[in-house]
């Protein structure tokens, strides 16, 4: 069976939530019969298709962007001739570029697609584009929200015929990260000591980092975050603004390993995301898979799927920084509280977060559009919509 993946961008450009999704997605399948293939653009493509992980990567390149929307004008020939050879195309929405290659490319072709997010920061732009989108996902044989909590707050989601939908929560391959060795977390530790709380993610407007550095006023947290991108500088001078220079640390991007042993040292992750563009957060599994307590606020998405208030941590308001600082300082002042919170987010990522559930739900919705039209009286993979 081979499965072509649509996105906007993928490694090695961009290492983002949806990229490292469809990376562990490919993984998990392909010992199940599947052959993964991504589309995506690139500013400098590579023009042989290249092996990444368990996916073959085919790149055109990206010549406009407008309004976060990637736009290529060489497309034709190179997504024509991958939908030809694919027996499912598999779209990671939003990509409103996607949906005028699926309508003109690839409508014959049986087509899911996961919706990872609302289109909330281009609200005007968004009623325009409205209509192509709704056409494009009425095209679609099934439709994957990736917990119940988005499907009940998206008012698009809301709206989907409901034998067509289905909930399939992200999930991570633990055996796909290294092993942290004595000497990393030796280093980590003689630079930064132990007990902090950690942000990992791209630094972005929706990730209400502004409302984190906010919370530490007045307070001795001391916060690192791991990560790059557009809102770094800005970051960097609101933290020397509020003098917090000597408490908040910057590493940018890491690697695996570094970024393992910062969790192993930290108090708690805290992934303040504030807007609805934070549909999931894969560091939030991240974290869970190593036994972390979580502090997040609560939008109405898959963020508090993974983290369950009082038992896996502490969900707060969103963009209400008394209220973080307050979660913040409940787990700093008892660390006996933190380890059960964590251990407990341990036990949620291996009951539903692990790429075995991930794989396998997918695998049997492919093997399902493969066999014909939905039926409303099958068993579907995944949880329960509503």
């Amino acid at each position: 069976m081979r499965v072509l993946h649509v996105f906007r961008t993928y490694y090695p450009d961009t290492d983002g939530g949806i990229e490292r999704a469809v990376d562990h997605l490919s993984a998990a399948t392909s010992s199940l019969g599947v052959r993964n293939h991504v589309f995506a653009l690139s500013p400098e493509p590579v023009r042989k298709p290249q092996r990444l992980g368990r996916a073959v990567v085919h790149q055109c390149r990206r010549h406009l962007e407008l309004a976060s929307c990637s736009i290529s004008l060489e497309w034709p020939s190179v997504f024509r001739r991958l939908v030809q050879r694919a027996d499912i195309v598999h779209y990671h929405f939003p990509w409103p570029f996607a949906d005028l290659l699926h309508l003109g490319l690839a409508r014959d072709t049986p087509s899911l697609v996961t919706y990872h997010s609302d289109i909330v920061r281009q609200r005007r732009l968004a009623r325009l584009y409205r209509p192509l989108m709704r056409r494009f996902l009425q095209s679609m044989d099934a439709i994957v929200a990736t917990s119940p909590q988005y499907v009940r707050t998206s008012s698009e989601l809301q709206a989907v015929e409901r034998a067509r939908l289905r909930v399939i929560p992200l999930g991570l391959d633990e055996t796909r990260y290294p092993a942290v060795a004595n000497s990393k977390l030796a280093e980590w530790r003689a630079r930064l000591g132990e007990g902090f709380f950690l942000f990992v993610g791209v630094l972005r407007y929706y990730k209400g980092l502004p409302v984190l550095l906010d919370a530490l006023r007045g307070r001795s947290h001391r916060v690192v975050i791991v990560g790059s991108g557009p809102m770094e500088e800005a970051l960097r001078r609101q933290a020397q603004r509020l003098g917090l220079a000597d408490r908040v640390t910057f590493t940018s991007q890491l690697p695996d390993e570094d970024k393992l042993a910062l969790l192993h040292l930290c108090r708690a992750l805290v992934f303040p995301s504030h807007q609805r563009s934070e549909a999931f957060g894969v560091s939030l599994i991240e974290a869970a898979m190593m036994g972390r307590p979580l502090i997040t606020t609560e939008i109405g998405t898959g963020t508090s799927f993974v983290n369950h208030d009082g038992r896996t941590g502490l969900v707060v308001p969103p963009g209400d920084p008394a209220a973080l600082a307050s979660a913040m300082d409940r787990l700093a002042s008892d660390p006996a509280l933190a380890e059960t919170f964590g251990a407990a987010a341990r036990a949620r990522f291996e009951a539903c977060l692990t790429h075995t559930h991930y794989g396998s739900a997918y695998a049997d919705l492919y093997r399902e559009l493969l066999g014909g039209p939905l039926s409303r009286h099958e068993p579907t993979p995944g949880l329960p919509v509503g």
